[in-house]
């Protein structure tokens, strides 16, 4: 369903990649790897729409994903480094926002299971800025839960969690990708999705 063909990527004068060509479908798991500056985080902006490529297509269902234009992020969610959350509001008003930005319509009786889902029963209405790190990646880890689209892109995703989380985690890629999902990701730590055959993609 997504088909990359021929991109380049530069940031400034410095190219960081060219020539890639790849094609994910229903039910894979890419995970892009590469050492720091290669470009992984350019990449996945650059499927997200959010950086142009320097040259190449990036299609959808055979389409070019800039003919698409909201069409096609309807179809992703894009997860990145920073929680995109606001501290000074708490965990069921930020996943509310969320949602309704992403045209999710969900009542708060979802969006606080989505939230005891990921490990924060009792902190629903807690602002924010007093929980951990770890608590706060929960809650932007969350609009996973809510969201219907197939593609999820996540740079990162593992950052500040704990073991439990972590597990958590590959459990959700893993209902996400037996639902006929799709996941490309980046991760400096180990992610194991059972039952499934990870790909690679590596940036040099």
């Amino acid at each position: 369903m997504l088909e990359i063909s021929n991109l380049a990527c530069s940031r400034g004068d410095h190219l960081l990649f060219s020539g890639l060509n790849f094609s994910l479908s229903a039910g894979d798991l890419l995970q892009v790897q590469g050492a720091n500056g290669s470009g992984k985080t350019s990449l996945l902006r650059t499927l997200c729409g959010f950086m142009m490529p320097a040259t190449g297509e990036i299609r959808w269902c055979g389409q070019n994903v800039r003919e698409l234009g909201d069409a096609f992020y309807a179809e992703m969610i894009y997860l990145g480094h920073l929680n995109a959350i606001k501290d000074e509001l708490n965990a069921l008003e930020n996943l509310r926002i969320s949602a309704g930005l992403a045209g999710c319509k969900v009542d708060d009786r979802q969006l606080i299971a989505a939230l005891r889902r990921m490990g924060l029963r009792g902190r629903e209405t807690l602002p924010v800025k007093v929980l951990s790190q770890g608590q706060r990646r929960r809650v932007a880890l969350a609009r996973l839960l809510l969201s219907k689209a197939p593609l999820w892109i996540l740079d990162e995703p593992l950052t500040a969690l704990d073991v439990g989380a972590v597990g958590l985690m590959q459990e959700l890629i893993g209902e996400h990708l037996v639902n006929n999902g799709m996941v490309i990701y980046t991760t400096h730590q180990p992610l194991e999705v059972v039952g499934v055959a990870t790909r690679w993609l590596a940036l040099s």
